[in-house]
C-alpha cells in the first residue's frame, strides 16, 4: 500500500540518574563517595533508505521511542548509554513539527539526521566531592530526552513526472520504458498511487520516471485522485504531458491539454512553470494515415507546437517513438 503522509511522535531516551554511594570496606570506615554517573539517553536518528518508496511503516505505530540511559551504580560505575533508535524513511520525505508547522528536515539520499537528542545522564555523588565537601550526598537526575510530534510527508524524487488525463496511457508508457509493472486497464483511475520506474538508455544513462494518477478538471481543488499526489510532481525536473490522440470518451486532446495545464497552475505557480515535453500517444489507434496526420496537425497548430520538436509522437502500446522520447528527455535533463 502506498502511504505518503503520517503523524508520529518521536521521543528520545531519558538520561539515567546519578547514584549516591559510599565505599564500605573492611578497614575503610570512612570510605569516600563512589556513586557513578547515569548513562545518556538514546537519540532518535532518521536515515534515508533508497529502497523505500512509501511511509507505510508509520501507518500503525504512532510512538517511536529510543532507550533510556541506565542509572549510575556503586564503585564509580557509570550507567549504560541508551541505544539510539534508527528510523528509515524514503528520500524525499519532509519532516514537519506538527505543533509549530516548521519544516524540521527535507531528507535527501544519504542523509542521517538526529531529530530528537537523548537526555544527558545525571552526575553521581562522586562527581561532587571536594576538599570542603568530602561526603556529598547529592546526585543529579537524568535529563529528559527531546520529544516532538512530527508530520511526515513524502514527495517522490524522480527526474520526470508523467501527467495527463485518466486513460491517456501513462501506465502503459511507464511499463514500456522501464521494468515497472503498474496496473493497466481501460477504465479511469486505474493508477491509484504514484508509480516509479527507471529507464536505462545505456550502461551509463538512467532516468527515473514517476507515473502520477490521472488528473481531472478540479483536481487542484480536491476532485478525483490526482489532487492528493500533485505534490509528488513538484520534485520532478521535467514533465511529460501525455495526450491521447483518440480519447475513448470522445474528448478533444487540445482541450484535455488545457484542462491539465489549468490544474497544474491551480496547484502552484512553480509547477506551472516547470519544463514540459508534450507527447501525443496512441498513434496506433488511428491506422488511417490521413486521419492521423489531420489530428496531429490540428493539435500542433492549436497548441502552437512543432511536430517532432515540441510535440513528440509515440505509441506506448506499440512501442514506437520511445527511443526518441528518452533521448529528448535526456537532453532536457542534461543540456550540457
Amino acid at each position: 500500500m502506498f502511504v505518503d503522509q503520517a503523524i508520529i511522535t518521536v521521543r528520545a531516551g531519558k538520561g539515567g540518574d546519578g547514584a549516591v554511594s559510599f565505599r564500605r570496606e573492611k578497614f575503610e570506615p570512612k570510605g569516600g563517595p563512589n556513586g557513578g554517573n547515569g548513562g545518556d539517553g538514546g537519540s532518535v536518528v532518521f536515515v534515508t533508505d533508497e529502497g523505500l518508496t512509501t511511509l507505510y511503516d508509520f501507518r500503525f505505530q504512532r510512538l517511536w521511542a529510543a532507550k533510556d540511559g541506565d542509572p549510575g551504580g556503586r564503585k564509580q560505575c557509570s550507567g549504560l548509554t541508551g541505544t539510539d533508535l534508527v528510523i528509515k524513511v524514503p528520500p524525499g520525505t519532509l519532516a514537519f513539527n506538527r505543533d509549530t508547522g516548521e519544516l524540521v528536515h527535507d531528507f535527501k539520499p544519504g542523509d542521517s539526521v538526529v531529530l530528537a537528542k537523548g537526555g544527558k545522564g545525571g552526575w553521581g555523588n562522586e562527581h561532587f566531592k571536594r576538599s570542603t565537601n568530602q561526603t556529598p550526598r547529592r546526585a543529579e537526575p537524568g535529563e529528559p530526552g527531546q520529544e516532538f510530534n512530527l508530520r511526515l510527508e513524502l514527495k517522490l524524487i524522480a527526474d520526470v513526472g508523467i501527467v495527463g488525463k485518466p486513460n491517456a496511457g501513462k501506465s502503459t508508457l511507464l511499463a514500456a520504458l522501464t521494468a515497472a509493472q503498474p496496473k493497466i486497464a481501460d477504465y479511469p483511475f486505474t493508477t491509484l498511487s504514484p508509480q516509479l520506474g527507471v529507464a536505462e538508455l545505456d550502461a551509463t544513462r538512467r532516468i527515473v520516471l514517476a507515473d502520477i494518477p490521472g488528473l481531472i478538471e478540479g483536481a487542484s481543488r480536491g476532485a478525483g485522485l490526482g489532487h492528493d499526489f500533485l505534490r509528488h510532481i513538484e520534485r520532478t525536473r521535467i514533465l511529460v504531458h501525455l495526450l491521447d490522440i483518440a480519447p475513448l470518451d470522445g474528448s478533444d486532446p487540445v482541450e484535455n491539454y488545457r484542462v491539465i495545464r489549468k490544474e497544474l497552475a491551480g496547484h502552484s505557480e512553480a509547477l506551472a512553470d516547470k519544463r514540459e515535453v508534450v507527447v501525443l500517444n496512441k498513434l496506433d489507434l488511428l491506422p488511417d494515415e490521413t486521419e492521423q496526420r489531420e489530428v496531429i496537425n490540428r493539435v500542433a497548430r492549436e497548441l502552437k507546437l512543432r511536430v517532432d520538436k515540441d510535440l513528440l509522437l509515440i505509441s506506448g502500446a506499440a512501442r514506437t517513438g520511445l527511443r526518441d522520447l528518452l533521448e529528448r528527455l535526456w537532453r532536457e535533463l542534461h543540456p550540457a
